[in-house]
Order: structure tokens, then C-alpha cells, then sequence
């Protein structure tokens, strides 16, 4: 590995951003190739059922792949799926080094690809930016390993960590840009979660409103043990996107079949209440690889204390709302002591007008 790989690399990686969001549940993946020095062609995949980074690249480049390095940020696939094997087209094409930065982790590719490569004589270097690579495709990674989505978890607080006022009021406690933020999240999630005293609270739309219009809004879900999703809330009736009900077993059927005939789904999971880990199952299995909580501090607790959250997004605002009813952002029993409440690694900080964004990844106490 040097500086040169780690540059094109690096570029490969900037355009496979341009599909953020887009994918699922394929991985973000970004090429270019280079000959003489020079970046003769790049590609990014686009979809699922599209063509991949690689091909896209070297259909650009043509006759000039032959000799070329390829960098691609993630392995070459060997097997057919929605589209052919891409290690395939590249010995076909001539490529004489191929540059990676991740290993796929994909049982039907896993490694196959850098060994057909290899097999056909063309020099390979992995590892080449992988931390970044591994970051950039966190969604990917968590899905095609354990078969559940990768869950965000979203807060907005003031700075004594109230998410709304004694009084229930809650709007708005963050500014312009942060809102505008979230809307940007939401956009590259396929699916965003609240429980149903946020729909009872706030009857939120839940969709991605953004400037240029052309958001893409995710799944809408509702945990709603008793099945008391209003006919009439947004979720239900404004057709904005689709929305799943998940209620458990003692729910009113009645409800139930109402809130189906309105045109949501609805699903049965857990006894007494929604059982998370056999929804996140159900996801994984519907390949929706990232999902977005969007809840009050029940639900923030319930993802929380079952370890199913990946990351934290808190937002924070500089007021004080005071009041020792106000909701705060994690409700629940909460944890036992300092030492071991959830902490997270990996934090940034961010500026997001007069508020401030805090980004990290939960890990173990120690």
C-alpha cells in the first residue's frame, strides 16, 4: 500500500457516496480506473439489480482497461445474483492490478472474487483504506452478517436532557438545520421507528422532506402493543409512504383489522408487548438493512437496554426546560450506575447551527 493507492482509493470511495441510501440491500460501492497515472473511468453502483461499480467503470474505459489498475472499494462479486459475477468481466477486460479496500463479507463472494483474480494472473493488493471502506458500508456489514437491519438511534434534547416540557410541548426544541439534518437521515434509512405515544402525541408524517424534493421516504413503523394507532393518523391515511403496525397478541383484533383495511400492514409479534428482537429478524428478512428509531424514551430504552442499537445520533439544544416530569430522552429502569451504562466510542461533534450533534457507537462497559 502506498500514498498513490490510498488517493484513488479514496476517490473510489467518494463516488460510491453518491448512491447513499439507495442500494439496499446492496453494499455502497464506488471504482475507477487508472492507467498511466491517469483516472481513465469510474463508476458507482446505483442500485439493486444494476450494474456494479466495476462495470460501470469499465464499460467507460473500453479497450483502455486492458493494463489499467482497477480500485474498487469493495471485492469483485464471483457468483450471479440480479447481475453476473463482476471478477468475471474484469480478467475478460484485461485489468492487470486490482486495488481493494474491504473484503466482501458476503458468503456467496467471500474471498471467491480475489481468488479468480488471482487465479487469472492479475496482481492483487487488499486493505488498501479499509477502516474507511468498513465505515462507509456499517449498514451493509451489520445485514449480510447477522440478518438485521443496522439501527440508529436519534435524540433530540435540550441541555438538561428534555425532550419536551412538563406541559408535553415539544416543538420545536432543536433549529432549522438540525431538523433539516434529520430529514437527511431519514432519506438513506429504509425504514424509521417510533412507538405510539409519539403518533398519539405528535401525529407525525415520518417522511423525507428535503429541499430539492426528491427525498426518498423509508418504511414507517409503529410499535403499538394494543393496536391504538388513530384511523386517522397520518401514518394512516396520507399514503406519503407505506407503514407497518406492529402489535402483539393482546391487541384489540378488531383494531387490528381496521387500521389493515385502511391500507397499513400490520403484524402480530410478542405476548404482553412487541417482542424487538423477533421484529428486527422479520426486517432482516425483508431486507431492510437500516433502520432509523425515531422514538420517545420507552422505545429509546427497549433498543437500548436489548443491545440492538449500532448508533447514536443526540442532538442537543442550548435551553433549559427544568421540570422534574419533563420526559428525558431514555426512559425505562435505566442503568445501575456509571460504570455500567452503555458508552459509546468513536464520537464527533458537530455544529448544526446553535445546536450541537453528537455522533458515536455504543460499546460495552468496561
Amino acid at each position: 500500500m502506498n500514498d498513490i493507492d490510498e488517493s484513488y482509493m479514496r476517490e473510489a470511495l467518494r463516488i460510491a457516496e453518491y448512491a447513499r441510501g439507495r442500494t439496499a440491500p446492496n453494499p455502497l460501492v464506488g471504482a475507477v480506473i487508472v492507467r498511466d497515472g491517469t483516472i481513465i473511468a469510474s463508476g458507482w453502483h446505483r442500485a439493486a439489480g444494476e450494474p456494479h461499480a466495476e462495470i460501470h467503470a469499465l464499460r467507460m474505459a473500453g479497450e483502455l482497461a486492458r493494463g489499467a489498475t482497477l480500485y474498487v472499494t469493495l471485492e469483485p462479486c464471483a457468483h450471479h445474483g440480479r447481475t453476473g459475477p463482476c471478477a468475471e468481466a474484469v480478467i475478460a477486460a484485461g485489468i492487470k492490478r486490482v486495488v481493494v479496500a474491504l473484503c466482501d463479507p458476503n458468503p456467496l463472494v467471500a474471498g471467491r472474487g480475489l481468488v479468480l483474480l488471482k487465479e487469472a494472473g492479475i496482481e492483487v493488493v487488499t486493505g488498501v483504506c479499509e477502516a474507511e471502506a468498513r465505515r462507509q458500508n456499517e449498514v451493509f456489514l451489520k445485514w449480510i452478517t447477522q440478518k438485521r437491519p443496522f439501527v440508529t438511534l436519534k435524540t433530540a434534547m435540550t441541555l438538561d436532557g428534555k425532550i419536551a416540557s412538563h406541559t408535553g410541548a415539544s416543538q420545536w426544541i432543536t433549529g432549522e438545520a438540525a431538523r433539516a439534518r434529520v430529514h437527511m437521515y431519514r432519506d438513506e434509512y429504509d425504514a424509521i421507528l417510533v412507538g405510539i405515544g409519539t403518533v398519539l402525541a405528535d401525529d407525525p408524517s415520518l417522511t423525507a422532506r428535503l429541499p430539492d424534493g426528491t427525498g426518498h421516504s423509508p418504511l414507517r413503523i409503529v410499535l403499538d402493543s394494543e393496536g391504538r394507532t388513530p384511523l386517522d393518523a397520518k401514518l394512516v391515511t396520507d399514503c406519503a409512504a407505506p407503514t407497518l403496525i406492529v402489535v402483539s397478541e393482546r391487541a384489540d383484533q378488531r383494531r387490528v383489522r381496521l387500521l389493515h383495511a385502511c391500507g397499513v400492514e400490520t403484524l402480530t409479534l410478542g405476548a404482553e408487548r412487541v417482542d424487538i428482537a423477533a421484529l428486527l429478524d422479520y426486517l432482516g428478512a425483508r431486507e431492510i438493512t437500516s433502520l432509523f428509531v425515531e422514538g420517545g424514551g420507552t422505545v429509546n430504552w427497549s433498543f437500548l437496554a436489548g443491545g440492538y442499537v449500532d448508533k447514536v445520533h443526540a442532538f442537543i439544544a442550548p435551553m433549559l426546560m427544568g421540570g422534574a416530569s419533563a420526559k428525558t430522552p431514555v426512559g425505562g429502569t435505566g442503568f445501575d450506575s456509571p460504570q455500567t451504562a452503555l458508552h459509546l466510542h468513536d464520537v464527533s461533534v458537530e455544529q448544526m447551527g446553535a445546536d450541537i450533534l453528537v455522533t458515536g457507537y455504543p460499546c460495552a462497559a468496561e
